[in-house]
C-alpha cells in the first residue's frame, strides 16, 4: 500500500504528522500531489476545539497541486496538469448548485457541514502530500503557464471570501466602503472593494503592520480603533456614512460598529464567523426603519469561480503574494501553527510546502 505524510487532527491542541494511506481516485474523482497549501484561521478554530471535526481527519482546505491520478468520467485534464481547487467543492447537481448557490452545495452525503465546505471538515484536507478531490470535473481549475503557485493559492479560500464581501455587498462605482478587520480576509475584502469600483475605501484594525498592509492592498485611509472613534471618523470622512460596510472578523463589536457606520439605505456585508449570541442594537439598526440590508456570504467555490479569480491575478489586477509572509515544510507544521496562532513576527498567512 502506498502511503503519504499528512497533518492529522488527533484532538484539541493535538495535531501530528503521520504516515497514512495515499488516496486513490474513484469515479468522478482526482488525486493531486500538493505543491503548496496554507494554514487558515478556521484550522486554528479546529485545533483549539472551537469548531468540531472528527479525530483522525487531515485538515487544511487551500490546495494547489499537480494531478497525479484521474478517476473514470473526468475529462479535459491530464496527469501532470497544475491545478488549484477551491475550499468549497460544489457537486453541480444538487438543489443548491442548480439554484446558483454553489457555496451551499449539499453534496447529498448527509454530513452536517457548513455548505459546500468539506476539505478538512468532513473529508480529508490539503495539509498532506496528496489530496482526493471530489466532483473533480466541477472543481479542478488549470493554472496557466507563467502564473506561480504562490500567486493563486490564496484564491482557494481567503481571496474568494474577501472579494465576495464586496460582491455580495453590491459595491458600485463611486461607493464609499469601510472594511472592519484587516486580517487576511479583510485585506482581500479591501482589495475586492477597489476591484468592484469603490472610490473611497477605509480599512480598520488595531495592528500597525495590518494597517500598513491595508493601504498596500487598496485602502485610501487606514484607521486605528485603538486611538480614535472609528465610527465617528468614518461618518465624517464619508459625509454621513459608508455605502457598504464589510465585517471580516466575527465579533459583536465589529458587527455593531459596521452597522453604525452605514448611511441610510447602506449594506452590511458580513464575512465573519460568529459564536455565541449576536445582537442587533435597535438604534444602530434605526429601529428597522433605515432601509439597511444585512447579507452574509460563504466562500464561493467551483472551477469557474477559480478561473475568474486566476484571470484577475494573471492580468495583474491584484497581487496576493505579499500576504504570504512565512513558509514552512509539512514536517514543521506544528511550528507554523504556533507562529500563526500567536500572530507574531508580522505574520499574515503561512505557506506549507510538502
Amino acid at each position: 500500500m502506498q502511503t503519504m505524510r499528512a497533518n492529522i487532527f488527533c484532538g484539541v491542541n493535538d495535531i501530528r504528522i503521520e504516515e497514512v494511506p495515499r488516496p486513490r481516485a474513484g469515479v468522478g474523482e482526482a488525486v493531486i500531489k500538493i505543491t503548496l497549501t496554507t494554514i487558515c484561521g478556521t484550522d486554528l478554530h479546529i485545533l483549539r476545539g472551537e469548531y468540531p471535526v472528527k479525530p483522525g481527519l487531515i485538515i487544511g482546505h487551500e490546495p494547489v497541486g499537480i494531478i497525479s491520478e484521474l478517476g473514470p468520467g473526468v475529462t479535459g485534464y491530464e496527469i501532470g496538469d497544475r491545478v488549484v481547487v477551491g475550499a468549497i467543492t460544489p457537486c453541480g447537481q444538487c438543489r443548491g448548485c442548480l439554484s446558483g448557490h454553489l457555496s451551499q452545495c449539499g453534496h447529498g452525503d448527509g454530513y452536517d457541514a457548513i455548505g459546500g465546505w468539506r476539505f478538512g471538515n468532513t473529508i480529508n484536507g490539503s495539509q498532506a502530500e496528496y489530496l482526493l478531490v471530489p466532483y473533480a470535473q466541477a472543481n479542478l481549475t488549470k493554472i496557466p503557464d507563467g502564473v506561480s503557485d504562490s500567486q493563486v493559492v490564496l484564491l482557494a479560500d481567503i481571496a474568494s471570501t474577501g472579494f465576495s464581501g464586496a460582491e455580495s455587498g453590491g459595491v458600485k462605482i463611486g461607493d464609499a466602503v469601510v472594511v472592519f478587520a484587516q486580517g487576511p480576509i479583510g485585506l482581500c475584502a479591501t482589495a475586492g472593494a477597489r476591484l468592484m469600483g469603490a472610490a473611497f475605501v477605509i480599512g480598520i484594525d488595531g495592528d500597525d503592520h495590518r494597517l500598513e498592509m491595508s493601504r498596500q492592498m487598496g485602502a485610501d485611509i487606514a484607521l486605528d480603533y485603538r486611538s480614535q472613534d472609528v465610527v465617528a471618523e468614518v461618518k465624517r470622512l464619508t459625509g454621513g456614512g459608508a455605502d457598504v460596510a464589510i465585517e471580516a472578523l466575527g465579533t459583536q463589536q465589529t458587527f455593531e460598529s459596521a452597522l453604525r457606520c452605514l448611511r441610510p439605505g447602506g449594506t452590511l456585508s458580513s464575512l465573519g464567523v460568529y459564536s455565541g449570541k449576536l445582537s442587533v442594537p435597535d438604534d444602530a439598526f434605526a429601529a428597522g426603519l433605515g432601509d439597511h440590508r444585512i447579507i452574509t456570504t460563504l466562500c464561493p467555490g467551483g472551477k469557474e469561480r477559480m478561473r475568474r479569480l486566476i484571470e484577475i491575478v494573471r492580468t495583474g489586477r491584484v497581487d496576493l503574494t505579499p500576504l504570504l509572509t512565512h513558509s514552512f515544510s509539512l514536517d514543521n507544521i506544528g511550528e507554523a501553527y504556533d507562529l500563526f496562532g500567536s500572530r507574531s513576527d508580522r505574520v499574515l498567512k503561512v505557506a506549507i510546502r510538502p
